[in-house]
């Protein structure tokens, strides 16, 4: 299955998501991300935090949705909610969309124990998920049964 995490600036939870999934799906999930408007960078704390997990960080990177065009995802996930509210491109097509909404960690003022502690939390969120995903029996080909169980997912 592949897997398309969008958010915004494609700087944190969806570089975030794409580290986490990759890791833990131990090659039965491909996934990647990309933004509307991507920053240009992944926040450095993301790659920190990921690092410090032992989730590889090489090859992360902040970039357009429109790079991705010959990805062809099976599903694509948001994870914040100002890309949830976008139109995704047209080559996206029929693919199953479903919305993650998740913390964002980037934006919080604080020590660096609170920044830690907010990174981390956000982080086994989505592990926590995708550790689900993992574990559900349903055919990629059922569109039906695939977002209803992936928006499960984001709903717990």
């Amino acid at each position: 299955m592949k897997i398309l995490y969008i958010c915004t600036h494609n700087r944190c939870r969806s570089i975030l998501s794409e580290a986490i999934t990759n890791h833990l799906s131990g090659g039965k999930i491909v996934a990647r991300s990309a933004g509307s408007q991507p920053a240009g960078e992944v926040h450095p704390l993301s790659l920190k935090y990921l690092s410090e997990a032992g989730i590889p960080v090489k090859g992360l990177q902040s970039q357009s949705w429109d790079e991705l065009e010959g990805f062809a995802p099976d599903v694509v996930i948001t994870v914040c909610d100002s890309a949830a509210g976008e139109s995704c491109p047209l080559w996206l097509g029929s693919t199953v969309k479903v919305h993650w909404g998740l913390s964002d960690p980037s934006k919080l003022a604080g020590t660096e124990v609170e920044l830690a502690s907010a990174f981390r939390q956000t982080m086994d969120e989505i592990g926590r998920r995708v550790e689900q995903l993992l574990s559900i029996d349903v055919n990629p080909d059922d569109s039906a049964a695939l977002k209803s169980a992936l928006a499960e997912l984001g709903a717990q």
